[in-house]
């Protein structure tokens, strides 16, 4: 028995690499996801009412401040937090699942 042919490498070579389960990364898009959205409800009913503005720079203009006045991204955070923890635990989320 040569020495590139010891039991360790043979039973190493029969075994087969685990699946690529990417549950991190996708974990982090839903981080993302999350956020995006709670901070878009958040501003959403000031956009709602700005619609009765006559469109152009001065719609645009106080968009962009009720935007800034509207949001709280620390509570986007959280709540994208507390969402994907969630849907993680109780395996709601594709991809999220375990086994």
């Amino acid at each position: 028995m040569s020495a590139s042919n010891s039991p360790l490498e043979e039973h190493l070579g029969k075994r087969r690499p685990p699946p690529f389960r990417p549950r991190f990364t996708i974990g982090v898009f839903y981080l993302a996801l999350f956020f995006f959205l709670f901070s878009f409800l958040q501003i959403l009913p000031d956009l709602i009412a700005l619609l009765e503005l006559a469109p152009g720079p001065e719609q645009q203009n106080a968009a962009t401040e009720a935007a800034r006045q509207g949001s709280s991204p620390l509570a986007s955070a959280l709540l994208a937090l507390l969402a994907t923890s969630v849907g993680s635990y109780y395996q709601i989320l594709p991809g999220m699942k375990v086994g």
